[in-house]
């Protein structure tokens, strides 16, 4: 019997989408459920090709539908038994943070997932937070992905542009494609900082990387009261309207988490699911409930001081067994940071309430993740659902310094808050939306053990080795069981697509994939590979200057020469053999504390020899030293090479990084505005927030130019007389003294923070002018906008207004103009001689390099220490250092 054109067109259809493809290793057959052509039909894919081509029609057609046979192509659908995956990052946690890993801040969801099934403690981090969550989501190590740091800190090479390019498709795009549902919420750190206003482009916000949906804030940090919150492109603002401290974002994005994946699941019960959950705990500002902060207080955790209870963690991580036996303790920085017992009765009181706070929101948000993850159960999809809970992006954050600060925006400019005001000011609010706030630096040290060094130090193992747990009851039967192989984050998404059964594609969009650099881990998934070894032998570390190599077991890094809120100084020229390399025997040595270099001068050279050809396949040259220099560089936002700004009508939410920068230049704001009878008030124009920023205002009729130097000073320039109806022009000119940014290409500082004169006008005439003795240097507030005609989240001036603040009055035209200063001729041969006088140069022919450069590290710390026992501030600092040097 001959077959029919409908059967041989099936035929047809099965040949194209059919044949097998590769799952780790293994030709899987395709899997096909349902008849072909009809509704209901689904297929997996071969998964080579993103988005996969579209089947051959496999019907009939005739010249009456009557006569014809529909054909509808399948569904697609992951293969059989898919896992959902749950993929939890937390934020700025050292290996020392959670109980789970011997922490004396309860993480009872933690626990619940290691107790489940696997505990992972040698789980390493680039040591810094974008860079890392970048290398999550592609697989590929973060220089790869043009996250070599930060997108605030982009600079124009490769490795360091913070677009994660085409042929580097993200996790969630491939499992997009194979037919799961996506999401991501929380942080999204990998949109770069000229692309987060609203004209994008958005092919590198989440939505353009395979995230579906997406619920949750762009940028490093967000106050978690008040965020700068988006659902998918669109900035929303839920906590309007809210009494203070009622609203908190840590709840609100479980919240939503727990009702999308609940909308998914009644809509199509079979579709699995991949969630990104990434909280913006523990990153400052540290903003838990009080209910939190209460029941963290009563337990009196942190009474005794960082050092005992450092003691206590590290006894505890030995008795679970998450580190061996014969582990050392790495010792107290005794140079940097004081002892307990020899800091005053007001330092022990402050830092006790700053670590509270934040233990309070470590606390806080493993509960929260505790409700998405019961959600799962709820749905009675926990059976087959592998979370990945991932403690850190990076070590416990050092970047509120030795004395911790009520306000991070500070340190990124360079000011240290002295503990007298912290007390008098901010002790009673610590953690409320009336700070932004960062504990000392001790605290960071001790969640870091047993390892040395912080957050930025990606050469020590206190930046970069985490922990993590996976649950995925289904497969996992090895409850409570503990893996120590090597894992590096770009390993997890392989292992979600073996987990998966679901290829790593070849193309996506017609563009031909880079390979996929990590390895799967869930060859540990089983018993029988408890022991064995890890099958990732090499990795490469590298950030701001500071590097190491890992090679089965042995571990080559460079000598911390910077701690990481010493960011305001020249940089090394030379960080790639500028250095003091240290030798460590990771397998015989877990937290890095003997160095074996001087035993093994041929292993050293050996390690660096391989670094440098790691480092040139992977785009880390050319390496920077440079950490402040880079977030106030010039970058190719939408502002970029524009002197001149026109707006004609009110406009809210442009991010920092897309709108003028008036720091560290001259420049003019015009507003032609309209009052009408009876007056007006309200905002004109406003950028950052309670934490620094500007605003131009109108106060009961009276123009006001307002500077909020980082909730410490506020400069005001006024007018005496309202603003009588009818048409005016006001004006803010303001003359900075400083040669400006372009100093920092000769790596000087020189040209930043300098005095300069606002002069407030209305209608021509000059009705206030004051001098401004210090100007910020770097940044805003990050997660506040540039607004006109209305003030979103937070005020510059509490005092004056509570935002909104919208203008009453008619805003014709605002214009803002820029006189960026240029270095004159005479400027330049000034700089290059102090850059050359700053070099190392020759220290004496007789002396070998690591001599000289032993020699010039000694120099840096004995300069470092006088500068401490003066006790100067930060630019001060800067210049004592640099002449001491000389």
């Amino acid at each position: 019997m001959r077959s029919s054109p409908f059967s041989r067109s099936i035929a047809a259809t099965l040949l194209c989408l059919a044949s097998s493809f590769v799952i780790a290793g293994q030709a899987t057959a395709q899997q096909v459920n349902g008849t072909l052509g009809s509704p209901s039909a689904t297929t997996t894919i071969d998964g080579k090709q993103l988005p996969p081509p579209d089947p051959k029609f496999g019907g009939v057609i005739k010249d009456g539908a009557l006569q014809s046979r529909p054909w509808w192509p399948p569904r697609v659908v992951p293969p059989k038994g898919a896992p959902n995956v749950l993929l939890i990052i937390t934020d700025d946690a050292g290996f020392a943070v959670p109980s789970t890993f011997g922490g004396v801040i309860p993480t009872p969801i933690m626990d619940r997932i290691a107790n489940s099934g696997l505990r992972y403690n040698r789980v390493f981090s680039t040591a810094l937070c974008s860079p890392t969550r970048a290398a999550l989501i592609t697989g590929r190590n973060h220089h790869s992905v043009g996250f070599g740091v930060i997108s605030e800190q982009a600079t124009g090479f490769p490795g360091y542009n913070s677009i994660i390019a085409k042929d580097k498709a993200t996790i969630g795009r491939i499992l997009l494609d194979n037919g799961y549902s996506t999401s991501w919420f929380g942080k999204d750190h990998n949109t770069p900082a000229f692309a987060a206003s609203q004209v994008g482009p958005f092919d590198q916000w989440p939505g353009g990387m395979g995230f579906e949906y997406f619920y949750g804030f762009v940028g490093g940090d967000a106050n978690q009261w008040e965020p700068n919150l988006f659902r998918n492109t669109t900035q929303i603002y839920p906590f309007l309207g809210k009494e203070p401290g009622t609203w908190n974002l840590v709840t609100a994005m479980a919240d939503d988490a727990i009702d999308w994946m609940t909308r998914i699941n009644q809509t199509d019960p079979s579709k699995p699911i991949f969630i990104k959950y990434a909280p913006g705990a523990t990153h400052a500002p540290h903003h838990p409930t009080k209910e939190w902060v209460d029941k963290i207080g009563q337990m009196h955790l942190f009474d005794e001081g960082w050092n005992k209870v450092r003691d206590r963690i590290f006894e505890n991580q030995k008795r679970l067994g998450v580190i061996p036996q014969d582990t050392k303790l790495s010792p107290w920085p005794k140079d940097i940071l004081k002892e307990w017992d020899q800091l005053t009765a007001d330092e022990q009181k402050l830092y006790i309430r700053q670590v509270e706070v934040f233990a309070a929101y470590a606390a806080y948000s493993d509960h929260e993740i505790g409700r998405v993850i019961q959600a799962f159960e709820d749905l009675g999809k926990l059976d087959n659902t592998l979370i990945i809970y991932i403690n850190g992006d990076n070590g416990t954050s050092a970047e509120g310094g030795p004395i911790g600060t009520p306000n991070e925006v500070a340190f990124f400019n360079g000011v240290s808050v002295p503990v007298d005001v912290q007390l008098a000011k901010y002790y009673d609010v610590w953690g409320t939306e009336q700070t932004y706030n960062h504990m000392s630096a001790g605290w960071s040290w001790a969640f870091d053990a047993p390892f040395s060094w912080f957050k930025q130090n990606a050469s020590q193992l206190g930046g970069t080795n985490q922990n993590m747990v996976v649950s995925w009851p289904a497969r996992i039967k090895d409850k409570g069981g503990l893996r120590e192989q090597f894992i590096h984050v770009i390993d997890v998404l392989p292992t979600i697509l073996e987990a998966a059964g679901i290829r790593a594609p070849e193309m996506v969009d017609g563009i031909k994939q880079a390979p996929i650099e990590g390895i799967s881990f869930a060859y540990t998934f089983d018993p029988a590979n408890a022991k064995v070894s890890t099958r990732h032998k090499t990795q490469y570390f590298e950030m701001m200057g500071q590097w190491a190599l890992y090679n089965e077991g042995w571990f080559l890094s460079t000598k911390v020469n910077r701690a990481p809120w010493e960011a305001f100084g020249p940089a090394n020229a030379d960080p790639l053999n500028n250095q003091v390399l240290q030798l460590f025997n990771l397998n015989q040595d877990f937290s890095q504390t003997e160095d074996l270099a001087t035993k093994n001068p041929q292993k050293v050279k050996e390690m660096k020899d391989m670094f440098i050809a790691e480092a040139k396949k992977y785009q880390v040259f050319p390496m920077d030293a440079s950490v402040a220099a880079r977030v106030i560089a010039p970058r190719p936002n939408i502002t970029a090479g524009r002197s001149e700004f026109v707006y004609t009508r009110p406009m809210t939410g442009l991010p920092q990084g897309d709108s003028p920068l008036l720091l560290d230049t001259s420049y003019t704001i015009t507003a032609d505005i309209e009052v009408p009878t009876g007056g007006a008030e309200g905002m004109i124009l406003t950028s950052g927030g309670r934490f620094a920023g500007y605003g131009f205002y109108l106060l009961q009729g009276k123009p006001v130019f307002l500077w909020n130097l980082l909730d410490l000073q506020r400069i005001k320039w006024e007018g005496s007389e309202a603003l009588s109806p009818g048409r005016h022009t006001v004006e803010f000119d303001f003359k900075y003294d400083g040669i400006g940014v372009g100093t920092l290409e000769y790596n000087n500082f020189s040209g930043l923070a300098q005095p300069g004169t606002g002069t407030l006008k209305v209608d021509g005439k000059e009705v206030d002018t004051k001098r401004m003795a210090k100007t910020l240097p770097m940044i805003l507030q990050w997660d506040e906008s540039f607004d006109i005609g209305s003030d979103t989240l937070t005020g510059v001036n509490d005092a004056d207004y509570k935002p909104p603040f919208p203008l009453t009055a008619k805003l014709n035209k605002l214009t803002v103009k820029v006189d960026r200063p240029q270095l004159s001729p005479a400027d330049i041969k000034k700089l290059q001689g102090a850059m050359h006088a700053a070099s190392d140069g020759p220290v004496g022919e007789d002396l070998s390099l690591v001599q000289k450069i032993e020699m010039r590290i000694d120099k840096r710390e004995d300069c470092r220490k006088q500068a401490d026992a003066k006790k100067l501030g930060p630019v001060e600092r800067i210049g004592f250092v640099r002449e001491c040097m000389k």
